[in-house]
């Protein structure tokens, strides 16, 4: 297998930090995305939307969405159970990762991708040969839904050690890459979100987090 990867960018860090929860190392290519390196050749043989990450197994078939990575790794390494135990807690973590990945992750992208100069005409990722204006406007909504998305956490948090309840899961992952994310838009847990700094303090201090 090979992983095309982006150590910078919070999407495939939720896929470096599930395989590092498994124990799963596969051999990595970097691409730079402030660069533009993942909308040019060769990486689009590899993947015509210019996505990352990537899985490439070695029969030649390629994964580029970070669930369907995990799912395919999942099922080669069940354990540790990251996707859930049981089939409420699975539907749990569905749900909680999914909410994780609109609130936390594309809102942030939201704002970054509006206001950083380097995605000026490529305001949203998976349209590498169109040219697709930044809307600064877009800014103030990304910010706007991930306060929401604080919110939210605070609440869940203030139930359980972790999302979905005593155990880290995907959940866990996808939101800690979202918050981590949102320092490049200089956002961070407010300071009265108590649970939640709790539990970020907890992910973050993971071996895996350092993936």
């Amino acid at each position: 297998m090979k992983f095309y990867d982006c150590k910078m960018a919070p999407n495939p860090r939720r896929a470096r930090i599930f395989l590092a929860e498994k124990g799963v190392t596969i051999p990595t290519v970097q691409l730079n995305i402030l660069e533009g390196e993942n909308l040019r050749e060769p990486y689009l043989s590899v993947n015509s939307r210019g996505l990352l990450p990537t899985l490439e197994l070695d029969d030649g078939t390629r994964f580029d969405e970070v669930m369907a990575i995990c799912r395919y790794i999942d099922e080669l390494y069940p354990m540790p159970k990251l996707l859930g135990r049981t089939p409420i807690e699975r539907a749990r973590v569905e749900s909680y990762q999914r909410k994780a990945e609109f609130e936390g992750m594309i809102a942030g992208s939201e704002a970054f991708r509006n206001q950083h100069a380097n995605f000026a005409e490529r305001s949203i990722p998976g349209a590498p040969r169109q040219s697709v204006p930044a809307i600064p406007d877009l800014v103030a909504r990304g910010r706007q839904t991930i306060d929401r998305f604080h919110a939210w956490l605070e609440a869940l948090l203030s139930q359980s050690e972790y999302l979905c309840g005593d155990a880290f899961t995907m959940a866990d992952i996808t939101t800690l890459c979202a918050v981590d994310f949102h320092k490049w838009i200089e956002v961070s847990i407010p300071a009265t979100n108590t649970n939640t700094l709790r539990w970020y303090q907890a992910v973050a201090a993971r071996p895996s987090a350092q993936a």
